[in-house]
């Protein structure tokens, strides 16, 4: 795939049949990943998504522009290849989950974040085994290790191509406990953005929205969007 934007070089794009899985091919020929992988989904839904990025190329091929293509890359090139790194860098992120840490003051963000991160805490501490501990602003607190081992099995029991996604969301999204709840469908992607940037939210509103700020934010809610298509086309 191009790292950057090239001269759209095919004609037709379209999804391939294999034996035990679909591709992509370009007038004919299989698509390939960056390290030279085969694209082999056992997904013909994310196949067909994948297929109609590279069919909605115009004179130049936008590699941005196709997030379920570089997903899927990701899992085939990096994620195959270092499953149990990954797994020990996103399980990481339960030690101190966004969520976590509320705001000492003023009483409207204490409230908002209690009203909207609680539950989520609650379904982790139900559904998944993992009761966690608050701290107040940033410091930081111990959680129970039998918490943080269940958020990890959580994460080592998703495939490959879950796992993909789960990285994505984690990694944005800033929670690994906002990431599970999308992957189990808790949560939505968009409450679950929004949940993220709660804080950040509330501060603009309060002093006064910055530009890039805004452009950033927007970024990372295309990667969140993106990753939730990702799952849901698995």
């Amino acid at each position: 795939m191009p790292s950057e934007a090239t001269k759209r070089f095919y004609k037709r794009a379209e999804t391939l049949q294999l034996d035990d899985a679909y591709g992509v091919a370009l007038d004919g020929r299989a698509v390939r990943t960056p390290a030279g992988g085969a694209l082999r989904v056992s997904s013909q839904r994310l196949a067909d998504a994948i297929a109609a990025e590279w069919e909605a190329q115009e004179e130049k091929i936008n590699p941005a522009s196709m997030p379920m293509m570089q997903l899927a890359c990701t899992a085939i090139d990096r994620v195959m290849r270092n499953r149990l790194e990954i797994v020990e860098q996103t399980a990481a992120y339960g030690a101190s989950d966004l969520l976590c840490y509320r705001a000492d003051a003023p009483d409207e963000l204490v409230a908002r974040q209690t009203k909207t991160w609680q539950p989520v805490l609650d379904w982790a501490a139900n559904e998944l085994s993992a009761p966690l501990l608050l701290a107040g602003g940033i410091m930081h607190v111990e959680q129970p290790a039998t918490s943080l081992s269940a958020l990890r099995a959580a994460i080592e029991d998703l495939d490959d191509w879950r796992l993909t996604g789960a990285v994505q969301l984690t990694q944005v999204l800033g929670s690994l406990v906002l990431a599970l709840a999308v992957v189990r469908r808790h949560l939505e992607w968009r409450p679950a953005f929004d949940a993220s940037v709660l804080d950040e939210v509330f501060q603009a509103n309060r002093w006064g929205e910055d530009r890039e700020a805004m452009q950033r934010r927007q970024a990372q809610s295309d990667e969140v969007e993106a990753a939730a298509a990702f799952l849901d086309l698995l």
